[in-house]
């Protein structure tokens, strides 16, 4: 049991970053008309622009998840926040009913943005972003001080 949860933390970092760098790539190949859909029409961006940038925006991302170790937390950090920036357009998404990655009900839609916190604590807590906060502030974070 201790090696398993010893392992979880990098294991779900790695995850992470895997991920990241799949959905940009996508963002840049094959996925690009759906993530088209996801970009609110009150953007004063071009489409293509918020797409192949947030694209380029997300490898990098998981490309710093995989290799930055000395400022984990704070790749982390924007990591979370980059999940919370890209939020309007799912919601977007879901208002105006557009159809995008297999999403093609308003049900499925509005479950699909319950997911966006569970992505913001995927990063935080797997960067070890949220546990630098809490010793930083002094406090002990979860049973035995590991989260």
């Amino acid at each position: 049991m201790t090696l398993l949860r010893s392992a979880a933390r990098p294991v779900a970092r790695w995850l992470l970053g895997a991920f990241l760098v799949l959905a940009g790539v996508a963002h840049l190949t094959w996925q690009r008309q759906d993530f088209r859909a996801q970009v609110p029409p009150w953007l004063p961006l071009d489409v293509d622009l918020v797409v192949l940038a947030s694209g380029v925006v997300e490898i990098v991302l998981g490309l710093a998840v995989l290799v930055v170790r000395e400022r984990r937390a704070l790749v982390g950090w924007v990591v979370a926040a980059f999940f919370v920036a890209v939020f309007p357009g799912n919601v977007a998404q879901y208002v105006e009913g557009r159809d995008a990655f297999g999403l093609d009900t308003d049900r499925a839609r509005l479950i699909r943005l319950f997911f966006q916190p569970l992505l913001v604590a995927w990063a935080l807590w797997s960067t070890e972003a949220w546990l630098a906060f809490t010793r930083a502030r002094g406090r002990t974070p979860g049973p035995g001080g590991r989260d």
